[in-house]
């Protein structure tokens, strides 16, 4: 009986233990569905959070792409409406080109027909004085019986009689004629030495670089559309050209003081970083108030420095203008005090007024703060300017007659003419560029180069000899004179200089023999 219920004790055990074991088999099943299905919803949400965050990656990439591709249409925009504004200014000078090459070739067809006139003028007369000598040759063999060769010799004595007194007369007459036209000719080159140096002095002196950190700095100093370049240029009155020069922008302008203040004022933008139209007033109204503080300062140390008192504020502030001022790179205040100084020495070694001819000299060339803004030449505009400002009449006088466009009946003006003579010439005051130099030097062997029978030409002395070599197979004597003479006037007539160009032709034979 006990074994009968051991046995049905364990016969239920092991169906109470295999009814556990189905059981927790289902719970664990049941669990594992569950967290299954977990594990799929947690990562469907998280596929689709990633795909919503792709798609706004997306689009702010796309807007990100599509504002860088804005401002590169706007940077090429605005390259393209500078390029075509410097288009615009080329084929302005292409025609100002155009027209003086039309005058040239009308003087050049004038020239060539004068020249052809004098040709069939000189041929004519030619063969007149041919007939001419025939008919005394032969009025000589029939009154005198002479012979041919001695018929000769007496006609080319006769004739070197005749050409020695037309020769001196002729000298004579063209001495007269030499001292009568010599003022105005002096006054012809001094006028076309000016006007050929002028155009180096405008395009070397006109323009000034301000350094930006790097190029993407062109495109906010132009702005939108150009407003920020438009607003600069209408408050300071300069031009600024932005080309592919890297790493500076041009400031051109002919007035050097609103030159000075463009420059200051581009660079204080650049630094600052906010460039509009405003903040450009605002920078250009201060810098412009700056500037002519320092004129005032740069006017007040040169008096003091000459040791000039008495001076109206509005001379002070003209010669702090001329500060920035260059005269073929030469400053012009640093001159105007040497001037002064070389003034008073002279003036005081003559036994005159020491303190009167510094402030003549001083302010000789105060016009030139002026001549800008006032038509005219500057000793003239000086002369008003110092007359109206309450200045003695002789410091007037020395103003307007020192480059002797008057006639002179003060000692103090021929004083300060003097000086600024010294001032100008000294060895280092003034210079011309080297490539005006080397291209006036290239003219001056051109020209000589061009004439027949010459073998060599070298321009020396900076350029003011030119020595010719001649081919002595081609030449005689007295055609390499007659060259030479072509030569110097080829370059009177071509050629716009300071003071004189010698010509020298050398014309020489040489043999060489060995001796064995």
């Amino acid at each position: 009986m006990d074994i009968l219920i051991n046995v049905a004790v364990a016969v239920v055990a092991a169906g109470l233990g295999m009814a556990l074991v189905y059981v927790l088999g289902r719970l664990r099943k049941w669990d594992a569905d569950k967290e299954a299905t977990q594990i799929l919803e947690k990562a469907d949400l998280q596929a689709k959070s990633r795909l919503k965050d792709a798609e706004i990656d997306a689009k702010e990439l796309a807007i990100q792409e599509k504002s860088r591709i804005e401002e590169q249409m706007a940077l090429v925009r605005d390259k393209l409406h500078e390029r075509e504004r410097q288009l615009d200014k080329r084929e302005d000078a292409i025609s100002g080109r155009e027209d003086q090459l039309a005058k040239q070739e009308k003087m050049v067809e004038s020239n060539q027909r004068r020249l052809t006139e004098k040709l069939s003028d000189a041929d004519t007369r030619l063969k007149e004085l041919e007939g001419l000598l025939d008919v005394q040759r032969q009025a000589l063999h029939k009154a005198s019986g002479l012979g041919p060769e001695e018929a000769r010799n007496m006609l080319l004595e006769r004739l070197d009689q005749e050409l020695a007194h037309e020769q001196g007369v002729r000298i004579v007459e063209a001495e007269k004629r030499l001292a009568e036209k010599v003022d105005a000719k002096a006054r012809e080159v001094l006028i076309a030495s000016i006007q050929r140096f002028a155009a180096a002095h405008t395009a070397e002196a006109t323009t000034s670089t301000v350094d930006i950190p790097s190029d993407e700095m062109k495109g906010r100093i132009i702005g939108r559309e150009g407003r920020n370049i438009r607003t600069f240029e209408k408050e300071t009155g300069v031009d600024v050209i932005i080309d592919d020069t890297p790493g500076v922008v041009i400031v051109s302008s002919f007035d050097p003081v609103r030159r000075q203040i463009a420059q200051l004022a581009l660079t204080k933008l650049i630094a600052d970083g906010r460039i509009h139209p405003s903040r450009i007033e605002e920078l250009v109204s201060e810098t412009t108030q700056e500037v002519e503080k320092l004129l005032v300062k740069y006017g007040e140390e040169a008096a003091q420095e000459v040791d000039i008192r008495g001076l109206h504020p509005k001379v002070i502030q003209l010669l702090g203008r001329l500060h920035y001022r260059t005269s073929y790179s030469q400053n012009v205040l640093r001159h105007s005090i040497e001037v002064a100084f070389v003034t008073g020495m002279l003036a005081e070694e003559l036994g005159y007024d020491g303190d009167l001819a510094r402030r003549a000299g001083l302010l000789h060339d105060i016009g030139k703060a002026a001549d800008h803004d006032t038509e005219g030449g500057h000793p003239k505009i000086g002369a008003d300017l110092l007359k109206r400002y309450g200045e003695n009449e002789v410091v007037v006088h020395a103003a307007l007659g020192h480059h002797d466009d008057i006639r002179v009946d003060m000692p103090y003006t021929v004083m300060c003419a003097a000086a600024d003579a010294c001032s100008a010439s000294r060895p280092g005051a003034r210079r011309e560029t080297l490539d005006r130099y080397i291209k006036r030097m290239q003219e001056l062997e051109a020209i000589a180069s061009g004439f027949e029978g010459v073998h060599q030409a070298f321009a020396i002395q900076a350029g003011r000899e030119v020595r010719v070599i001649a081919k002595t197979d081609q030449t005689s004597d007295e055609s390499a004179a007659k060259v030479c003479r072509d030569i110097a006037k080829a370059f009177e007539d071509q050629l716009t200089y300071p003071g004189e160009i010698k010509v020298t032709m050398i014309r020489e034979s040489r043999f060489t023999e060995l001796a064995k």
